[in-house]
């Protein structure tokens, strides 16, 4: 985890390549006797992608140095409000028309699908703190990251209920607007407002020396924390971290504590990502895939190379960026740890049936995401880079 992404540079590999196949090729020896299939370990899925995402979102919640603002979060608004439910609404129409999907599973594909991983994107994400290396659309795509996955968690709700036949009742849809959607988004933003008010005086507002106080464990402290405090709340703990991480950053923006924190968070959150990548290989070399046919791969192209793009592109329709910004916005949105969250998620609280074939397109997802997103993300914001240090040298 040192070494390799200094080594993998000059590579048209990642880090997350490198591990699924490794995971690959150990669980294809037999040299492990179990098999990482997620769905055989559909509670140790669930919460072990639940760990993961929730770091990740501390440490892109401290990395951006860009105070919250309507107009500087352009991209941002855009990519959610636009992008995001027109992915879910093409993603669940595909579902049904071409897989022949149930309209709960469909919904469920659609809001698992919609979401810009926080945990494989990285790579596209804006530098540490303080770094300079904030550019739009890194900054829109972490931004988006940290957001929409609690933005999605309503969509799956609505496929839970769905799936238990409650689309028919209007009280179950008032409960789900009202609840779902209503209380869980306001609880989740109040909690993380809260908690990183506290930390923040916690840490800031002290002397000089113990500004350094738990040195970088106190990201994980915020991250445990502020989860923790909004499911007890019932709301939406994703929303709770990211805002947590937002509102201690605004704090002594400019302090070097900052860095600390988002290192430790950064260091946790790639070992727990190469663990999860290995098991994901794992359980590609043990069938994950088998369920998968034609027509299924094909839809998962789809959703990779045609909804997200389109989506992303009527999104930023009328937007102050340049056509290759909006493209890169638009193309760069990964998919990863968080799907395979929410069809656990959805799954252990749900009767949505027969899910082999679900588990088999959303693998495939998110290995094209893998290998394509990995292969072009560094090569396209390396040249975009380039482009505009020329327009502007």
């Amino acid at each position: 985890m040192s070494w390799a992404p200094t080594g993998l540079k000059k590579l048209p590999l990642t880090l997350a390549i490198l591990c699924v196949a490794l995971g690959v090729v150990v669980f294809s020896t037999g040299l492990l006797s179990f098999n990482p299939d997620p769905r055989t370990w559909d509670t140790a899925t669930e919460r072990l992608t639940e760990l993961v995402v929730i770091i990740s979102l501390m440490g892109a919640g401290l990395k951006l140095d860009r105070p919250v603002g309507w107009r500087r979060w352009d991209s941002t608004w855009r990519l959610l409000a636009v992008a995001m439910p027109l992915t879910i609404a093409a993603v669940a129409w595909l579902g049904v028309a071409g897989l022949g999907f149930s309209l709960a599973m469909a919904l469920l594909l659609g809001a698992a699908m919609a979401p810009t991983d926080p945990v494989l994107a990285a790579d596209v994400q804006v530098g540490p703190p303080k770094s300079g290396d904030e550019d739009e659309v890194r900054f829109g795509l972490t931004s988006e990251a940290g957001l929409n996955d609690a933005l999605a968690f309503p969509f799956v709700h609505l496929a839970i209920l769905a799936a238990a036949g409650g689309l028919a009742s209007t009280a179950d849809l008032t409960d789900w607007f009202t609840v779902k959607v209503g209380w869980k988004l306001l609880a989740g933003a109040g909690v993380g407002v809260l908690c990183g008010l506290g930390f923040g005086r916690l840490v800031f507002r002290r002397n000089e020396g113990s500004a350094r106080f738990g040195d970088g464990l106190v990201a994980l402290a915020a991250t445990l924390l502020a989860y923790a405090a909004a499911e007890l709340a019932h709301g939406y703990g994703f929303l709770a971290v990211f805002i947590c991480a937002l509102t201690l950053r605004a704090w002594e923006r400019d302090h070097d504590f900052h860095q600390e924190m988002h290192d430790f968070s950064d260091q946790i959150e790639r070992l727990l990502m190469m663990l999860l990548l290995v098991l994901f290989g794992g359980a590609l070399a043990n069938g994950l895939l088998a369920s998968l046919t034609w027509i299924d791969a094909l839809v998962g192209l789809a959703v990779v190379f045609v909804v997200r793009p389109v989506a992303g592109m009527i999104a930023m329709i009328g937007s102050r960026q340049p056509m290759r910004e909006r493209l890169l916005l638009s193309f760069l949105g990964i998919r990863g740890v968080g799907s395979v969250y929410y069809i656990a998620y959805a799954l252990n609280h749900g009767d949505f049936g027969d899910s082999e074939r679900l588990w088999a397109i959303v693998g495939f997802i998110i290995l094209v995401s893998i290998l394509v997103h990995g292969v072009t993300a560094a090569p396209l914001l390396q040249r975009l880079t380039r482009r505009r240090e020329a327009e502007t040298g």
